[in-house]
């Protein structure tokens, strides 16, 4: 499977076809500057995402629309160029919310269709899954039945105490994913994601950082050696970043089941 940063869609099982990397947009309203986001995503746009990761509850799926509207409006993108992911979240999943609540979602981004609606909680296709959490049962078991796993949390993630399980050392600061990083000339981070494209796993690395969001993509312009694979899959730790520990006694929480 050859990936360039001009054509780096992958197949579903379905005829449509998904971006192997995406723009993660959640954030923290209380801590994101307005505008912000809008931004990050025209800038990403611009450096050649075609894959936005949103949701209506990250209260910024406004400022998303209003970057695809205006990179749509200057005929830097189709509306057809580009795969927009949102969420149907925990309080909406009666049936009777759904249809309105996506209706809500498509009203704030100005768009006629989003390309992936995923229910959550329960993840589905979404998985967190990097060098530490390589998830090999789960990414053999989608495979053979020809599923593609996205991946959040790609590089790991922040350190709130209140919601990520911060007893696992930082992702990006492996002595082996930093020392492959010199190699190559790329950052440990380009690597994480590198490892995990050439896994046939779509990944959405958040920022809102101009500089990170243009490192994230730059990463078909090297590949990693079979080797070097298996020596990054031998960091598993088998340990998630995000237990979401406030709903471990919910009866639908995810985790305790052995994917």
């Amino acid at each position: 499977m050859h990936l360039s940063a001009a054509n780096h869609r992958i197949p579903l099982s379905d005829g449509n076809s998904i971006p192997i990397i995406g723009l993660g947009t959640f954030s923290e309203p209380q801590w994101t500057p307005k505008g912000i986001c809008a931004t990050s995503v025209k800038a990403a746009i611009d450096i050649g995402y075609r894959h936005i990761d949103g949701a209506y509850i990250y209260q910024n799926e406004h400022e998303v629309g209003e970057a695809i509207q205006e990179k749509i409006a200057e005929g830097k993108v189709r509306r057809e160029d580009i795969f927009y992911c949102g969420k149907l979240w925990a309080t909406n999943h009666e049936p009777e919310m759904v249809r309105p609540t996506l209706e809500r979602t498509l009203k704030t981004l100005q768009l006629d269709y989003v390309d992936l609606y995923i229910i959550e909680i329960p993840m589905a296709l979404k998985v967190e899954c990097h060098p530490y959490f390589t998830q090999p049962k789960l990414l053999k078991f989608c495979q053979q039945h020809e599923i593609v796993i996205v991946a959040y949390s790609p590089l790991g993630t922040s350190r709130n105490e209140t919601w990520v399980n911060v007893s696992s050392p930082p992702l990006l600061k492996d002595e082996l994913l930093n020392s492959l990083g010199k190699k190559y000339n790329k950052t440990a981070a380009q690597v994480v994601l590198r490892f995990n494209i050439q896994r046939g796993v779509v990944v959405i690395p958040k920022s809102f950082n101009p500089e990170r969001i243009k490192e994230n993509f730059q990463i078909f312009d090297f590949s990693l050696t079979e080797e070097e694979m298996k020596d990054i899959e031998a960091l598993n730790k088998n340990i998630r970043f995000v237990e979401m520990l406030m709903w471990s006694d919910h009866p639908e929480y995810p985790f305790h089941d052995e994917y």
